[in-house]
């Protein structure tokens, strides 16, 4: 069990109350760390009236940026770590620098028996993941799969030999990723004093050249040397004739069921020990997955491959006491199966108001069909700031949504942008609404955090100390109020 939780169980379904929030990456936050910024961010949040603050994925990020890639499932990311915070961290005797703390000297008889629990609570991911950082580096950041033979394959004389010539690095990775854990902590006890609720996020799928995927090879569709068989992405559709092919290595589900997702379970019991809430991304990928062959360079002829997912979210209901912390990315094109899934286990999905304005009177994104127990958002990360949409609409498509937003929710068709989907999104039955930091200040597209399909300038947006006024936490409370959002 994690040393951040002894109680797998939420304190709060999500959508069991109406409440706001807002969505902003740990990476875009003033310093982009666990530093003492957030408590700025926090304080913020609690004048404001915002009771939920969704982060993307935490984990350590692979040459891109993006924290839906990273190295491990299980592991922070080192760059969060804050000498701040350590430099007040009451657990290491005073007269020891920052630098020395981060080697692991100093400790109090507290702190060294913290330390000790954690490296048993974590021990079946953690002293993996040092390996494979370390390993990799002496590799020259090369993927696993071209390593040398013995530490490739996982030969206990060439791990035992490795870990023997490399002791004190393996060392300071491990008590750094417990230093986060620490600090994240901090935070989430800080959010919890505050009345405001974490929600995080779990991409279903993780990165081929990863400590998971090194370390349980077994666990995925891979050949004799490593690499994979089929890789997962989607099918062809209106916004890619060619789908859209990720590269990560399909799971095996056959072996993961026979063992009781043992290696799953592990997983959601780490994310639901770091947040109140987690969001599982591409949902749609436990009812069926999109299967393509490893040797073609489009997703075109992959097929859908049906996956255990009532077998699996069981299994992780039996740890939360036949509860799930769990909302469901259900975005794109979603199928019978998808939906029953979901609502066989009473799990949220999204809504995303950008998409609704395509003329369709059953499109579910419409504010007149939102159902109570979702997540609405103006956008997510992969779209652009409401403003950057709002600018490159047509005159036409502008009045369509004006008239949209003023027949179903009594909005003014004057009422400015972005300010006038926000308050759409805010108005909505949608238990919870979630507003991207970058709406919330006004942004233009320079603050759009991602653009799928492309490679570079994502994952670097940020704001700063300044925007964060006393006149625009007074304006956001305001809409809370008078949306019934205050909690």
């Amino acid at each position: 069990m994690s040393a951040l939780s002894a109680n797998l169980c939420a304190l709060e379904l999500p959508c069991a109350k109406r409440r706001a929030g807002v969505l902003a990456s740990v990476f875009s936050l003033p310093t982009a760390d666990f530093g003492l910024a957030v408590d700025v961010f926090l304080d913020f949040m609690l004048q404001s009236g915002l009771t939920v603050w969704q982060v993307l994925p935490l984990g350590p990020p692979l040459m891109g940026g993006s924290p839906y890639q990273c190295s491990s499932s299980f592991a922070l990311n080192p760059a969060f770590l804050a000498d701040d915070v350590l430099q007040v961290d009451s657990g290491f005797a005073a007269h020891f620098s920052v630098a020395d703390r981060k080697m692991g000297l100093g400790l109090t008889l507290k702190l060294q028996q913290a330390w000790s629990r954690f490296q048993i609570s974590e021990a079946h991911w953690l002293d993996d993941y040092a390996l494979f950082v370390t390993i990799k580096s002496s590799e020259h950041g090369v993927q696993w799969g071209e390593w040398q033979p013995g530490l490739r394959d996982r030969m206990p004389e060439a791990l035992s030999s490795f870990a023997d010539g490399h002791a004190d690095l393996l060392f300071q990775i491990r008590f750094e990723q417990f230093l986060l854990q620490r600090q994240w902590q901090r935070i989430v006890e800080l959010a919890r004093l505050r009345g405001i609720l974490i929600y995080g996020d779990l991409p279903i799928f993780v990165a081929g050249d990863s400590a998971d995927v090194w370390a349980n090879r077994a666990l995925f569709q891979l050949d004799e040397r490593g690499l994979p068989l089929a890789v997962a992405g989607v099918p062809p559709d209106y916004f890619s004739i060619t789908g859209q092919r990720w590269g990560n290595p399909l799971f095996d589900w056959d072996k993961m069921q026979s063992d009781g997702f043992i290696w799953w379970r592990a997983r959601f019991k780490r994310h639901v020990a770091l947040f109140d809430w987690v969001r599982i991304d591409h949902f749609r990928g436990l009812a069926a997955y999109w299967s393509i062959p490893a040797a073609c360079d489009t997703a075109i002829d992959g097929a859908w491959i049906t996956a255990p997912g009532y077998a699996l979210l069981e299994a992780l209901a039996d740890d939360c006491d036949n509860t799930l912390p769990v909302i469901a990315e259900d975005l794109g094109v979603i199928t019978d199966d998808v939906v029953a899934l979901r609502k066989a286990f009473s799990l949220p999905g999204m809504l995303i108001l950008q998409f609704a304005f395509d003329s369709d009177a059953l499109n579910p994104y419409l504010p007149a069909n939102h159902a109570l127990d979702s997540v609405v958002y103006t956008g997510t990360h992969d779209n652009d700031t409401t403003y950057g949409w709002w600018l490159g609409l047509d005159d036409e498509a502008r009045i369509h949504v004006r008239e949209i937003l003023n027949q179903q929710l009594s909005i003014s068709i004057d009422e400015p942008m972005p300010m006038a989907l926000i308050h759409a999104a805010m108005a909505s039955k949608s238990k919870l609404a979630i507003i991207p930091m970058a709406d919330w200040l006004n942004c233009d597209s320079r603050g759009r955090i991602n653009t799928p399909g492309t490679v570079s300038g994502n994952w670097l947006w940020h704001f700063s100390f300044d925007v964060l006024t006393d006149a625009l936490s007074s304006s956001i409370r305001q809409l809370v109020a008078k949306t019934h959002r205050l909690v």
